[in-house]
């Protein structure tokens, strides 16, 4: 029944969440599109600004450089005047998890970033910052700005649901923010069912993009709305819920190759990202575990019912 109510409950917003290949030149007559989360080679992507400034104009479409921990790339593109853009930043929390960031004016970047974010960085840009989510929430919404959960559920703990934050408060976190990002091109197809999932059951700002670490991903996964196209028009679209989302993930090879192009990239983050790893692992076999043995219990107690029945 569950899954009936979950598969239901996307198909209502089948108009908003659509997992099909996007005609984007079908698109460009009507709509402003954008690839809402994009990086570049600053952080853990393969290509500069220029290369990824020739693509999105080939595409027509707007691009979000969204890197990770850092503002170089999007200071950066925004001298292309003539490709739509969103200054972005994708930050780390003390807790390895991730948040989009997306601002109306470049200044504004600016100022979030060498006042809240780069004080507090790690030894590597690809490392965690010490802010928690909270934290980086509470000083994002001193800007105007839109704040929206990146694959809130993946493999690891980089999507906010995951097991180092209890449901009361991953209550609270998403209440807080703009939304999610319901189709990520680098997930894998099980785990942007549920992010859809998710988006339908908030009834909140929705977006999508490729999770691009090189040109190839560009334009996967796209947002679209009806509006000027323009990055401010655009996040009011976001921020208004009239945005669409459509795309659908890159094959299994080529998130291999994007994979491996990462791991050649800022290695000093690695060592910690192990700690990190292997304490989320301890955690989830913590909470599975207890959960396996309050599974066991309520079985028990309900054999022992039956078997001895109250009179």
């Amino acid at each position: 029944m569950k899954s009936e109510r979950d598969a239901s409950m996307i198909n209502e917003d089948a108009g908003r969440i659509i997992f099909e290949k996007p005609d984007l030149a079908l698109l460009n007559k009507d709509y402003a599109v954008f690839d809402m989360h994009f990086h570049t080679r600053f952080t853990d992507g393969r290509d500069t600004i220029r290369a990824i400034a020739v693509r999105a104009r080939a595409l027509g479409i707007g691009v979000a450089v969204t890197d990770h921990n850092d503002i170089r790339g999007a200071l950066e593109m925004e001298q292309y005047r003539d490709v739509s853009s969103i200054p972005g930043i994708e930050i780390t929390s003390r807790e390895g998890s991730h948040i989009l960031v997306y601002f109306y004016q470049l200044n504004s970047l600016k100022k979030f970033y060498s006042k809240y974010i780069k004080p507090f960085l790690g030894r590597d840009v690809m490392s965690s910052t010490k802010l928690s989510m909270e934290e980086i929430v509470h000083c994002a919404k001193l800007f105007p700005s839109v704040t929206i959960f990146p694959h809130p559920y993946c493999v690891a703990y980089t999507g906010i649901c995951n097991f180092n934050f209890d449901e009361p408060r991953l209550e609270r976190l998403l209440e807080a923010v703009n939304g999610v990002e319901v189709i990520n091109a680098e997930n894998i197809h099980r785990w942007n069912l549920r992010c859809a999932l998710l988006g339908s059951r908030l009834k909140k700002a929705i977006t999508g993009g490729s999770d691009g670490h090189s040109l190839y991903h560009m334009g996967k996964v796209v947002t679209y709305a009806a509006c000027e196209k323009s990055g401010p028009a655009m996040l009011d679209a976001v921020e208004n819920a009239r945005v669409h989302v459509v795309g659908k993930e890159i094959n299994l090879l080529r998130r291999v190759a994007a994979s491996g192009a990462k791991l050649n990239v800022h290695a000093g983050a690695y060592p910690g990202r192990l700690g990190k790893n292997i304490r989320y692992s301890y955690r989830v076999i913590h909470v599975k575990s207890v959960l396996i043995r309050r599974q066991l219990q309520l079985r028990f107690y309900r054999g022992r019912n039956k078997t001895h029945p109250l009179i």
